[in-house]
């Protein structure tokens, strides 16, 4: 029996891999450095892939959403991971920094208008720039939504998604003495931060572990064993995010906001048993936006490796290909 089935299976929707034609550093100042590729057809329809986390860093798997004849691909890595620099920094790194960052890569590249493609932190870093920036952007293509809120915070750190998957819930609990677990972001955020390598390091490789657990609908509920380097920034970044509520002015901010993509349109692909994102952020933001399609996915969780998700995102950028060169 495969190992990986669900990874197996949407490999078949894929473009075939891809080399980028351009990729560099880019300081955007504060002492960070970004990393920033190219691939595709350099006359192509530009379209920028947020990476999720935060923290996640992008990966040769992501250019193979996009028709590279059609698609002007450009990835980066966000603050503080990947290959960007400093590693695991969250100084100078908001929300309104990758904010500016994306602004400073479309003017450095030339870019007017762009499609923007984001999963999980990606869709919500995808519409608060849509937000900021109506007018450099074509058309979303959003999975996963996270829309920063406490609820989805309480959620996925509280005990709700826990109650699907105690054992490994317990897992990620029992690092932390009893008396701190009434606020696991704040407890892991003191030893993520301790200053101590080794501290970091082991809550760093837990808390990727519970989140990549219940990634996909085909989990085992064991989210491997993450190296070290990765898990360090991946958690430290993501950590820094939440516990700063994504540095928004409000709870509910995306919501209260979305009048201002009203013109866009978008399409929002949602796994329907995602036990990280549930659908009903997905749902709201749809009914609060008619120009977006939201399509739900059966027997698919949140990861982008879902066969069904997989799927569904392809044909999206095929169909945006097609609508726009006509």
């Amino acid at each position: 029996m495969d190992k990986f089935p669900s990874q197996m299976r949407a490999v078949q929707y894929l473009y075939p891999p891809v080399d980028p034609y351009d990729q560099r550093t880019m300081p955007v100042g504060d002492g960070h450095t970004i990393y920033v590729e190219q691939c595709g057809n350099p006359e192509g329809i530009p379209v920028i892939v947020l990476h999720g986390g935060p923290g996640g860093g992008c990966s040769p798997a992501m250019r193979r959403y996009f028709d590279p004849r059609v698609f002007r691909v450009v990835l980066f890595d966000q603050r503080g991971c990947g290959r960007s620099r400093p590693h695991a920094s969250v100084q100078a790194n908001t929300t309104w920094d990758l904010v500016a960052d994306i602004e400073r890569i479309r003017t450095v590249l030339d870019i007017d208008r762009f499609v923007v493609f984001g999963g999980s932190w990606g869709a919500t870093l995808a519409l608060i720039y849509a937000i900021s920036h109506p007018d450099h952007v074509r058309h979303l293509v959003l999975r996963g939504v996270f829309m920063m809120t406490q609820v989805e915070l309480d959620w996925f750190y509280g005990g709700g998604a826990g109650q699907f998957w105690p054992e490994t819930w317990a897992r990620f609990c029992n690092l932390i003495p009893e008396e701190e677990r009434d606020d696991l972001i704040a407890a892991y955020h003191k030893r993520l931060f301790s200053g101590d390598l080794r501290v970091e390091t082991k809550h760093a490789q837990a808390w990727s572990a519970w989140e990549n657990a219940l990634a996909s609908v085909y989990s085992s509920g064991h989210g491997g064993e993450t190296p070290g380097e990765y898990a360090r920034a991946f958690a430290r970044l993501e950590n820094h995010y939440f516990v700063n509520k994504g540095f928004l002015d409000h709870d509910g901010w995306i919501l209260a906001n979305v009048s201002k993509i009203q013109h866009i349109p978008g399409d929002i692909i949602q796994g329907r048993y995602d036990m990280i994102c549930p659908p009903q952020r997905a749902w709201e933001l749809a009914k609060a936006w008619p120009n977006a399609d939201l399509r739900m996915i059966r027997n698919a969780g949140h990861a982008l490796s879902e066969p069904g998700i997989s799927s569904e995102l392809v044909r999206a950028m095929d169909q945006i290909a097609e609508a726009l060169a006509k």
